[in-house]
């Protein structure tokens, strides 16, 4: 027997594995280039957090029809790699179904599960298509997504038809063989299965020469789009699928919303100058480096996670009060551009991403779109795997207010009552408790 088609396989194996780790380790270094502050404690509830967010899809379910479909893709991508296994063993061993023998009986009812489940996946990304390009949804129709963005999403849900359609085929010309008593067909007697047997009126008029090539064709097809398909799934928005797991872990477990987080070398500062005889805290005197972040280099590495997991959904800029009363403030855009600043660092040499002439901040993402944000948190609670724009745009706007002193004017006006004042008001303390006075 010819071993050809097993060393090809192995080559196509050995090739698109190599291609997907190398990007793979280019994405967790853009991710390193931030700050190290990825928390390891309470393991036990973070891996709570993965059960709900990531693995339960709990806040997806606040749209129960929608939810449903997408957990069908989502079951789809998970469970059907079962069957790939299947097809990698045969691969490698040249072998035809190998797991019938072992799993007897089972093996039919595991493959119709599949095969029900590959028509639900078929079903879903023709609805998911209908609803992103002919339904006037305002967040699937935003400018963010205008280009390249927008034929992802298309180009996913075509390559999702695609292999399960040639999964169906597969299995149909397969067993229409095995009625036939085809050589290697006939000894893998699976009877037909739930959903591929309709599609035999189609292919009966076929030889079996044909036969054979569709069935070896979807087959070869089938594998290679998978791999195409892991390989294309780092550089699309679909990276979601792997990093939604570690983004839920890493997400913060406070229960307070919309607590932010302080520097506290800024807060010993304030209180000194509140209370001069104030104790000093040893731990909050260190060297601060830069206040907020000007570049991705200076957001933290959960930040620059964040970026990579985005789903590009568009739901927490569909929640923004800002975006809904014509700013220019899109919380999307904010996760995307950072992305791409990450990217873009990355095609440069070492030594230059530090003095490249660009910054995040004003070059990717403008002082319009920070100023605009009202930090309701509406963002953060909406993302169904627990991304946080919001901390993104606080840290870059305290750089713009602490490192360029880049305010508005009624912000800085504010600060200065803060400073003299010790209150946003334009009365000294003694004023006020005259005021106070006179109330009583």
């Amino acid at each position: 027997m010819s071993l050809i088609p097993q060393i090809i396989f192995l080559l196509l194996m050995g090739i698109g594995s190599f291609l997907f780790l190398k990007r793979i380790r280019l994405i967790q270094k853009s991710i390193q280039l931030g700050r190290a502050d990825l928390p390891t404690d309470q393991p036990v509830q973070r891996m709570g957090q993965v059960l709900r967010l990531a693995l339960g899809q709990q806040k997806m379910f606040r749209n129960i029809p929608v939810a449903i479909l997408h957990l069908v893709i989502y079951a789809g991508f998970i469970i059907i790699n079962i069957e790939v296994l299947e097809i990698v063993l045969d691969g490698l061993t040249g072998a035809h179904r190998i797991f019938l023998q072992p799993m007897g009986s089972l093996y039919p009812i595991l493959i119709n599960a599949f095969e029900w489940l590959a028509l639900g996946v078929l079903i879903a990304c023709v609805f998911f298509w209908v609803r992103r390009n002919l339904m006037s949804i305002r967040r699937l129709q935003s400018p963010d997504l205008n280009g390249w963005p927008r034929n992802d999403a298309n180009l996913i849900l075509i390559t999702e038809v695609v292999l399960m359609s040639l999964f169906l085929f597969m299995n149909a010309a397969d067993t229409l063989l095995q009625t036939r008593n085809v050589s290697a067909y006939a000894s893998a007697e699976t009877g037909l299965f739930a959903v591929s047997q309709y599609l035999h009126p189609l292919l009966t008029d076929l030889s079996n020469t044909a036969l054979i090539a569709i069935e070896r064709a979807c087959w070869w097809l089938h594998i290679a789009g998978i791999i195409a398909f892991l390989n294309y799934l780092p550089y699309s928005k679909h990276l979601h699928i792997l990093l939604a797991f570690p983004n839920a872990y890493y997400a913060p477990l406070k229960t307070g919303k919309g607590k932010m987080d302080n520097m506290p070398s800024i807060q010993q500062e304030v209180l000194l100058a509140m209370n001069p005889s104030a104790t000093v805290d040893p731990s909050a005197s260190t060297s601060v480096g830069r206040f907020g972040a000007k570049d991705v280099q200076d957001l933290g590495q959960k930040n620059l996670l964040d970026a990579y997991s985005c789903t590009e959904c568009g739901r927490c800029s569909a929640a923004c009060p800002a975006q809904h009363t014509g700013k220019l403030l899109s919380p999307r855009r904010i996760m995307m551009r950072t992305r791409d600043r990450m990217e873009d660092l990355q095609k440069l040499p070492v030594d230059q991403r530090d003095n490249d002439g660009k910054s995040l901040l004003h070059d990717y993402i403008s002082v319009e779109e920070l100023r605009a944000c009202t930090t309701c948190q509406a963002c953060v609670e909406e993302c169904p795997v627990s991304i946080n724009p919001m901390d993104i745009i606080l840290q870059l706007r305290r750089y713009l207010v602490m490192e360029e002193s880049n305010a508005p004017s009624e912000w800085t006006g504010m600060f200065g009552n803060v400073e003299n004042n010790f209150a946003p008001w334009k009365f000294s303390p003694e004023d006020r408790d005259a005021w106070m006075k006179e109330q009583k």
